[in-house]
């Protein structure tokens, strides 16, 4: 990291970036050009391994790309305000963000798909909610498990 100032590496921390933010923005390759899609996430971090859990259609372009290639990055930011300083070329933004690489899993065991469901579904919305079989059956459910990423915040 070229601003080691700004690294985080407290675990406490990094799961408080995790926790305000709703949104990933996970990078693939299809083979022929780059591709980004925003996706609401759940999580895990424990013994310093990053799972993202994420759901949607069975069926699409992100599916055909990981169906060939499932090496991902993601991008996890939360946005502060604007940083001014005496001189325009002081000025920049406040942020904390969390950067990371993997490998999608697709998540085919009812049980697992019912709890990771839960996990996003209880990231997003506070609440805690069960889902049976037959929900979780109706989505693709997956996962990104990563043990290389980093962590790092602008202050004023």
């Amino acid at each position: 990291m070229r601003r080691s100032e700004r690294e985080i590496t407290e675990t406490e921390e990094i799961r408080g970036i995790l926790d305000k933010c709703k949104t990933c923005h996970v990078a693939m390759w299809d083979g022929e050009e780059e591709y980004i899609v925003p996706l609401n996430y759940g999580y895990t971090l424990e013994d310093g391994v990053l799972t993202l859990y994420f759901h949607s259609a069975k069926e699409g372009r992100k599916m055909d790309v990981w169906n060939r290639r499932r090496e991902v990055c993601f991008a996890i930011s939360r946005e502060g305000m604007l940083c001014t300083a005496p001189s325009p070329c002081g000025y920049g933004y406040c942020y904390s963000s969390v950067i990371g690489w993997g490998a999608v899993e697709f998540i085919e065991n009812a049980a697992d798909k019912c709890n990771a469901l839960s996990l996003l579904f209880g990231h997003q919305t506070g609440e805690r909610v069960t889902f049976s079989p037959q929900q979780a059956e109706a989505v693709c459910v997956y996962k990104i498990r990563c043990t290389r990423f980093t962590a790092k915040r602008r202050t004023m």
